[in-house]
């Protein structure tokens, strides 16, 4: 089943995305409330939309939400060794990624009060000249876990959804000379959508430890950058399992892939020199399309001014 999050009237209401038309629940029910069991309570819910909805909607009449707007966390990790040699490029001679990449699937945890839907405006970040999307794929925590192994960690995702890492680079580049973060570089915004794609509507699409789902990132209508998801290192049941090591993954959090090859201008910026593509600046529409998954599309404006912190 996918489920989304649209815009009503009268306030966020979640639907069952279904040949072109969105099948509306209760009002008040949200979707991480559909959360925390094996699924049966979520596809229940999906069921009874479908039968008996609250309304029906033509889904390109409805402005989406992110489906699940503030999860309890969002992490995100780095699985694809080709955005990390491209990006790398850019400030060493050996961008080849070092032995403890294959060792640990690193992470940060991003900011879960920025989150926008698939198609709303994309704001420059303050101060920001080197504006950047990243294009991932993200797993849903579907009920609670603690310290998992991998095999037992699948159990645990109840779908998957299209991510859109934003990145200030030129300020995530500046602060990490201070051997922290990234933070501001990546505070502004996530886009998370068009809908929540449960796990089973994935399985006929299994190959090595992830999926066969080809992966496409446009600006303004030109392809810069394709790849597939079965590329990944590290799978969604290893980064679960990581994440958790020590502590819990609770129901609604978002697991990030990763930016995959060729999904993100500094990649370009890294094999080709940073005159190879402009950064984005405002009036830019970037589309990002995973297979059976959906498409973002936002289109960035201008943004906040930035204030100095000191005269």
């Amino acid at each position: 089943m996918r489920f989304v999050t649209y815009r009503h009237r009268d306030g966020e209401r979640v639907g069952v995305l279904k040949e072109g038309a969105v099948h509306g629940l209760a009002k008040g029910v949200r979707l991480i409330d559909l959360l925390g069991d094996d699924g049966t309570r979520l596809h229940a819910a999906g069921d009874l939309a479908l039968r008996d909805p609250r309304e029906v909607v033509p889904a390109e009449s409805v402005s989406l939400a992110p489906p699940i707007p503030q999860p309890p966390a969002v992490r995100d990790f780095v699985t694809f060794e080709q955005h990390v040699s491209g990006t790398a490029a850019i400030a060493v001679a050996d961008p080849a990624p070092p032995p403890l990449w294959y060792e640990i699937p690193t992470f940060y945890f991003s900011n879960p009060h920025s989150l926008i839907g698939a198609t709303d405006d994309v704001p420059m970040p303050p101060g920001c000249r080197q504006f950047d999307f990243e294009l991932e794929v993200a797993a849903v925590i579907g009920r609670e876990g603690r310290n998992l192994a991998p095999e037992a960690a699948a159990e645990h995702i109840v779908g998957y959804l299209v991510m859109n890492d934003w990145s200030a680079r030129d300020l995530q580049w500046q602060e990490m000379q201070l051997h922290l973060g990234p933070a501001k570089g990546k505070d502004t915004a996530t886009t998370l959508g068009p809908a929540l794609v449960t796990a089973d509507e994935l399985a006929g699409r299994r190959s090595g430890n992830s999926f066969d789902l080809a992966m496409t990132a446009a600006v303004n209508g030109s392809v810069v950058g394709t790849d597939v998801l079965s590329n990944m290192y590290w799978s969604f049941e290893e980064m679960v399992a990581y994440a958790s090591r020590g502590t819990r993954v609770l129901p609604g959090d978002i697991i990030g892939s990763g930016t995959c090859g060729g999904g993100c201008l500094a990649e370009l910026w890294g094999r080709n020199g940073l005159d190879s593509a402009p950064p984005l600046s405002a009036g830019d529409e970037v589309t990002l399309t995973v297979e059976l998954l959906g498409r973002l599309s936002n289109r960035v404006i201008a943004g906040e001014p930035c204030h100095p912190l000191r005269p």
